[in-house]
């Protein structure tokens, strides 16, 4: 009779032992306790749980990263492209995560799945390509306005690779191709129009000073002699010419 309340008491204890939950600092326990949930999740730290009477989920609030897998989609101008993206989320509130959805992660991500496929079915190839910021703003948008009943926050979206058909990759090859020439044949008709303007300008300036082509005429003599050559080229002045023609003009007899 005298070892009966030490087993009573070794077993409290051992009960009392195996109620003791620790949480750890990013984790929260929502608590049932005879079916009906306790008004406030526990944690973190040491709590205690009794079982039977008490039910206990964990629920994690770090940035949880579900990967979207490859969905096919027809934009607005009827391309046919597979999207696959990637999905942060949170829970941002314990309660509604457990009480609102059955498992809020597959949840998560058939959610994602359904509305990349609706979202990216509104823009066409180019937006998709060239404006990938505002189209993972539009998808961060819409899907964390519909798991905010779920306590689930949405903090990014990312749509991760875009697949194209072999027909439109080499289209759009032929387009960049006559992109990059229509630029080239534009840079170098600004080249020749640049190179006009000068020359017009120097011409205008040598007009008004005839001694400045003769130096011209002297500088090019002392470029051509200064190559290993045997041709010598003399660029005969203008107003020499000139002079001769006015000489015979003054000849002829008048009429």
């Amino acid at each position: 009779m005298i070892l009966y309340p030490g087993i009573a008491i070794g077993l409290i204890v051992l009960y009392l032992l195996s109620c003791i939950r620790i949480l750890f600092e990013y984790q929260r326990g929502v608590v049932f306790r005879l079916g009906r949930v306790l008004p406030k999740p526990k944690g973190p730290g040491l709590i205690m749980v009794f079982w039977p009477i008490d039910r206990m989920r964990r629920v994690t609030l770090r940035t949880t990263v579900k990967d979207v897998p490859a969905q096919d989609v027809i934009t607005r101008d009827n391309v046919s492209v597979k999207v696959n993206a990637v999905v942060y989320f949170r829970v941002i509130d314990p309660m509604r995560a457990i009480l609102q959805v059955e498992d809020y992660r597959f949840a998560t991500g058939q959610l994602s799945q359904t509305t990349l496929r609706s979202i990216l079915g509104q823009v066409e190839l180019d937006e998709l390509l060239a404006e990938r910021e505002q189209v993972n703003r539009r998808l961060q948008e819409v899907l964390d306005q519909q798991t905010d009943p779920w306590g689930v926050k949405v903090s990014l979206v990312e749509v991760k690779h875009v697949d194209l058909p072999e027909h439109m990759k080499r289209a759009m090859a032929r387009q960049a191709e006559s992109e990059r020439e229509r630029r080239a044949k534009v840079i170098h008709a600004l080249g020749e129009f640049e190179a006009a303007t000068k020359l017009r300008d120097a011409a205008a300036m040598i007009k008004d000073h005839p001694m400045a082509m003769q130096m011209r005429f002297l500088q090019t003599l002392v470029q051509v002699g200064s190559e290993n050559n045997s041709t010598i080229v003399f660029p005969l002045p203008l107003e020499l010419i000139r002079s001769f023609l006015k000489n015979e003009k003054q000849k002829e007899p008048s009429t």
